[in-house]
């Protein structure tokens, strides 16, 4: 993981960097990489939706563009220019972490190495180095190295460039492609910065390791747009290594995919010189049958190669020394870089670490101090409404109070207020009960006289007829 970071650190520091990005759907064509089809219109027919668009850049710039397919794990075409040939082959093998992780934040390509565990599902649409360890095929580039120097060069060695062959037929495709294009290709073209070369592979039922698919051929389509333009197709099969078919581009079109069209405009078949198509065939035949291209310009160009090998071989010394140079002050950057990552991370974190104790500690006062503000209100309303009942309390305490004190004496001073209203009242009664007594007292005397007097009488009669003799009283 570190070493992604400084190698990420790297990337924006030091622009000699693979930046292969996958071309947006919203993007007319290959984006910036449609210079290297003729007209700028990519090749028509690829159209299924794990076909992928890749603008290969190097150095901030487009170097070529490849057709994906993250089905078979192998690119379909890579179209390039010839720049010139490579001096020395120094491989550095990248990945496109976009075709398996679109939302990575990687927008340009990284070394395998480096990437570490920065992508998810690493691999998942495109091959990875692990897949040909030990499978008995090496990484064969669609777009050779040796057709390109420098900064072309470098962009080449990417896992999406790049099919699985055998060593003996990688050897083979690069030394006939690098003869075809140089000596038959480039002489025969009057303007070499608008030959346009198209390096494809079909794919094959057969995978390495039930992944990456091996092709069952591999074609080169060019188109050299110049007044006398021409077009020329060429097919190795791969269970052949020897193999060096010339056909039309029409005829190869019809060996790819329903409705292919590679070439469209100024390349097309009915508008090609067919004098200059037929110099280039003859030179083919002779690199087929392993004869010696006989042209003036072959001649140049031989004298030429034995010039850079010469200046080659006393160069490798200052150029080692000079690769030395570079790798150590590489190394040394790294390391400063490390080290000063070391530091920020320090220093950052120490910092985060502070902020992050003040946060909280701001975080804990606030709410402290939210819970005091907003428990008071409702401290203020209990006590209010405490004291209010404290004060009912005290009212009802002397209202009852007041009212045991004063119950027995208004009982009293009631009863002793109405004590002359009721003897007053009473004094009428009791005259009429004395009146009463009067008299029936007197009633009571009168008929006890009576009584006695009655009684008296009644004795002195009955006494006076017991007594008296009744004859006396006839005389």
């Amino acid at each position: 993981m570190k070493t992604s970071i400084v190698f990420l650190l790297c990337i924006s520091l030091f622009p000699g960097f693979s930046q292969g990005r996958v071309v947006r759907e919203d993007e007319t064509g290959f984006a910036e990489c449609n210079v290297f089809f003729p007209g700028q219109v990519p090749p028509e027919g690829f159209t299924e939706p794990f076909h992928v668009k890749i603008c290969q850049q190097y150095n901030k710039e487009p170097r070529f563009a490849t057709l994906y397919s993250t089905k078979d794990k192998i690119p379909l075409y890579s179209a390039f220019k010839f720049t010139k040939p490579a001096q020395s082959e120094e491989e550095s093998w990248l990945v496109e972490p976009q075709i398996d992780n679109p939302e990575n934040g990687l927008h340009e390509m990284v070394h395998e190495a480096d990437i570490g565990g920065t992508v998810a599902n690493l691999g998942a649409n495109q091959a990875l180095t692990s897949d040909y360890v030990g499978s008995g095929y090496e990484r064969g580039l669609l777009n050779p190295s040796l057709l390109n120097e420098e900064d072309f060069q470098v962009a080449t060695y990417t896992l999406t460039n790049a099919v699985p062959l055998t060593p003996a037929l990688s050897t083979s495709w690069h030394r006939d492609i690098g003869k075809v294009v140089e000596q038959a290709l480039i002489p025969h073209c009057s303007k070499m910065d608008h030959l346009y070369l198209l390096a494809g592979a079909i794919p094959s039922s057969v995978q390495v390791k039930g992944k990456v698919s091996v092709p069952e051929s591999l074609w080169l389509a060019a188109c050299c747009d110049a007044p006398e333009r021409w077009s020329l197709g060429l097919v190795k099969k791969i269970n052949d290594e020897n193999s060096l078919a010339d056909l039309t581009v029409g005829e190869l079109e019809k060996q790819l995919l329903p409705g292919v069209h590679l070439f469209k405009g100024s390349c097309g078949e009915d508008k090609q010189s067919q004098e200059k198509r037929e110099a280039v065939l003859q030179v083919v035949s002779q690199i087929r049958s392993g004869e010696q291209v006989g042209t003036s310009n072959n001649q140049e160009t031989k004298e030429s190669g034995w010039v850079r090998r010469v200046a080659g071989i006393i160069a490798t010394p200052f150029i080692k020394l000079l690769e030395l140079l570079i790798y150590i002050f590489v190394e040394l950057v790294k390391f400063v870089f490390y080290f000063l990552w070391l530091v920020v991370k320090r220093v950052v974190g120490t910092i985060l670490d502070g902020v992050y104790s003040l946060w909280n500690g701001v975080m804990s006062y606030l709410k402290a101090v939210s819970m005091v503000l907003i428990s008071i209100p409702y401290d203020v309303g209990r006590v209010i409404i405490n004291i209010f009942l404290g004060f009912l309390q005290i009212v009802q305490d002397v209202v009852s109070l007041t009212y045991k004190i004063l119950s027995i004496p208004v009982g009293f001073v009631l009863h002793l207020a109405a004590f002359p209203y009721h003897s007053i009242c009473a004094i009428p009664s009791v005259l009429k009960d004395m009146a009463t007594g009067i008299g029936g007292t007197f009633s009571l005397v009168i008929d006890a006289t009576a009584a006695v007097l009655h009684g008296f009488y009644y004795l002195a009669g009955h006494i006076v007829k017991r007594f008296v003799p009744k004859g006396s009283s006839d005389d």
